[in-house]
């Protein structure tokens, strides 16, 4: 594919599983066929989404030889923690920014999950306050690292860019793949959208292959019209540099329910929707990306969004040392 022509290093588990969820359906009543794309298990770090864009940063990374990384995101980013764990992997330095998005998180908030795995990845980050332009920042911090007289390589927010969802436009022909191969007849992918490079990427990478799949985000963070135009403008720069395939406004689906009451904010049905899935499938979620996105997988089963034929498969983003930050939601100790 058009892709392999860019540098790319080998990071993760790949494929990853496509689940049959069964258990769950029979939870809901029944209804569409439900699957489970299982992009937790990519290996690196305790897996996630960020795997698969970093097998293409990090290859631009070590090919411009770069000693440094620096990146930003949240207090508890599962794009940091991977983008540390990358780093170590390939003999660099990490060096991350970290936005207070989540002001009111406590104390397990900064110390535990993501945090934890940053230390011992041996990352340097620091905080900052919400609301600054952390991509900004963070070219800023770049540029210093070079004026000591060290290369850095930029990696953006999420790794979302259209060198990053190149690993994402890899991943809907590896899913396509799978559907055929297990007689699946996958309609739908639903997932979380926030940065946008997975979301991109998909549309992307379907959009060569034309086999009519639909990928509907749910918003992690933006409303409704704005997450579209983010979406939009880095999947059709993705799907140029990947082989062309037109992206059209309708293409770009997202649901902005969940978004609300902000980034990294609980919700009972956000809690209710993390449990459901852990006690139907045994399978962990996040609070913050994958269990807003399962939330709104749920809703649309529920709401009939899907027909009762189709079958429909929930992107598993990953994520899940940031449930040991939010322990208060779910720890009966607590």
């Amino acid at each position: 594919m058009p892709a392999d022509r860019f540098p790319r290093i080998a990071l993760g588990h790949f494929p990853t599983p496509l689940e049959p969820m069964e258990n769950l359906r029979r939870a809901l009543g029944g209804g569409p066929r439900l699957f489970i794309k299982r992009d937790d298990c990519t290996g690196l770090a305790t897996g996630g989404n960020k795997t698969r864009k970093l097998e293409y940063l990090m290859g631009e990374a070590v090919a411009q030889s770069a000693q440094t990384v620096v990146t930003c995101g949240a207090v508890q980013s599962n794009h940091v923690r991977q983008t540390a764990a990358a780093a170590a992997k390939c003999g660099m330095e990490c060096a991350a920014l970290l936005e207070r998005r989540v002001p009111d998180g406590g104390g397990d908030y900064e110390e535990t999950g993501n945090i934890l795995l940053n230390d011992i990845f041996n990352a340097r980050y620091e905080f900052h306050p919400a609301g600054g332009d952390m991509n900004a920042a963070a070219r800023e911090l770049c540029g210093k690292i070079r004026a000591g007289g060290k290369s850095a390589y930029f990696i953006p927010g999420g790794g979302s860019n259209e060198i990053g969802a190149l690993g994402y436009a890899s991943c809907a022909v590896e899913l396509s793949r799978q559907s055929e191969e297990c007689g699946a007849g996958i309609r739908r992918i639903v997932h979380a959208t926030g940065s946008a490079g997975t979301q991109a990427g998909l549309l992307a990478g379907l959009a060569g292959l034309n086999n009519g799949v639909k990928v509907t985000g749910i918003s992690v963070r933006a409303e409704r019209e704005q997450q579209r135009r983010t979406v939009a403008a880095l999947a059709r720069a993705t799907a140029k540099i990947n082989g062309g395939g037109e992206i059209k406004d309708e293409d770009v689906i997202v649901d902005d329910r969940f978004a609300r009451p902000g980034y990294g904010r609980m919700t009972g049905e956000i809690t209710a929707a993390i449990k459901m899935l852990a006690q139907t499938e045994g399978i962990l979620l996040d609070p913050v990306y994958s269990g807003k996105g399962f939330a709104g997988f749920l809703a649309g089963v529920r709401e009939g969004v899907f027909d009762g034929d189709e079958s429909v498969v929930f992107l598993h983003t990953g994520g899940v040392p940031a449930l040991f930050a939010y322990r208060s939601h779910f720890s009966k100790a607590a």
